[in-house]
């Protein structure tokens, strides 16, 4: 006769093994990429060009509610460059519909076009939009600036990061401490308060020189930094807390790209942060991003490189928590599971090299929405 211990611990034996099976199976069923059903090298579907002329769009983020000026659902995107095409003098923040726009360039509405000359606070350098940008439920939007004068590395400056209300006004500049030339970011929305995770390149990129080509020499001295915001409507936001939790990220200056060093962030699982280390040409990742007290040396840890990667610049998550990463040595989007695991799709094919930079998945979207630099187009992937 079986005792009822025996059988009790049978049944649970029984039952972790069934529980197994289907989570096999659920893991299995879901080992399909994002992006595999998606038709590649879509048409543009808007022009990211406003009337001032400013081109090289970079950052692309959805608005996540309707609040002043801000229209839920649609695109921000920051432009880099100004009308004559220099890198680091852009100002301008267009908002596009998800339908797009007519396609016409000086056509794209403008949500802020910031005056250098006239900002609240300090920005080292002035205003030249970077990928860095973000926009919170409560109406701020917050946006990187990595200022040039000539659109040469050689003038690059530390910059800022510029806080803007739903009017799309400057409010405050957060600059100076670690703040040193913000590539790119992404916020984790709390309400009350944002945290910000933010890339910056410029530690040393400048001062160590160049080859003979004009290629920069390589520093490890990129760091993510993170910053608590608080994002209260009707009080002026102000930053509470500044911490970088992680360091030595190669970077160098580039003639083409300006700058070259980390980039896309995304947080995932756990609270573990994803890094596009470009120059590296890998994705790294920072455990414990949210609460951890000391910053992770040596760009992190590699949870992927080399194969499709092909200087990863701008990063989001699949809702599959997949990694997606555009690439700036191809047309090519790849999506990198967190064991590292890669697949891709050509987002640009014909466009190639440096079209690619921001891109992002929309709440409840079935597909990819990124900015090419090469025609200054936003374009959408999916099925």
């Amino acid at each position: 006769m079986i005792s009822h211990t025996r059988a009790r611990r049978a049944a649970l034996s029984f039952a972790g093994c069934v529980g197994a099976f289907l989570a096999i199976g659920a893991a299995s069923a879901q080992a399909a990429p994002f992006i595999g059903p998606f038709v590649p090298n879509p048409p543009a579907i808007a022009t990211t060009v406003p009337g001032n002329g400013d081109v090289n769009p970079y950052g692309i983020v959805t608005v996540p509610t309707s609040v002043g000026s801000l229209h839920r659902g649609d695109e921000l995107i920051s432009n880099f460059n100004d009308k004559a095409n220099q890198q680091g003098t852009g100002t301008t923040i267009v908002q596009i519909p998800p339908g797009g726009n007519d396609g016409m360039a000086g056509d794209a509405s403008v949500f802020a076009q910031i005056d250098p000359k006239s900002l609240p606070g300090s920005c080292p350098g002035g205003v030249g939009l970077t990928t860095a940008l973000a926009v919170t439920r409560t109406g701020f939007v917050i946006v990187g600036s990595l200022p040039t004068s000539d659109g040469t590395s050689a003038t690059a400056q530390a910059g800022c990061l510029l806080v803007l209300n739903s009017r799309g006004r400057v409010l405050e500049t957060i600059a100076g401490g670690p703040i040193n030339g913000p590539w790119d970011m992404t916020a984790v929305d709390h309400g009350a308060f944002t945290t910000l995770y933010v890339t910056n390149v410029l530690n040393g990129t400048v001062a160590a020189g160049t080859d003979a080509n004009g290629i920069g020499n390589v520093v490890d001295r990129g760091t993510m930094v993170r910053i608590q915001l608080l994002t209260i409507p009707g009080v002026r936001p102000f930053v509470l807390d500044e911490d970088v939790i992680g360091t030595g990220f190669p970077e160098r200056t580039d003639p083409n790209a300006l700058v070259v060093g980390p980039t896309g962030v995304a947080l995932g699982e756990g609270g573990t942060l994803y890094v596009a280390d470009t120059q590296g040409n890998r994705i790294a990742a920072i455990p414990d991003a949210p609460f951890r007290e000391f910053p992770a040396e040596h760009g992190g840890q590699t949870v992927s490189t080399g194969g499709d990667l092909m200087g990863p610049l701008g990063m989001t998550l699949a809702p599959n928590g997949d990694i997606l990463t555009a690439n700036g040595g191809d047309g090519n989007i790849v999506e990198t599971t967190p064991a590292g695991r890669q697949s891709k799709v050509a987002a640009d094919s014909a466009g190639g090299a440096g079209v690619l930079f921001g891109l992002n998945v929309p709440p409840r979207f079935d597909g990819i929405y990124f900015v090419d630099d090469g025609d200054n187009t936003l374009r959408v992937l999916e099925p």
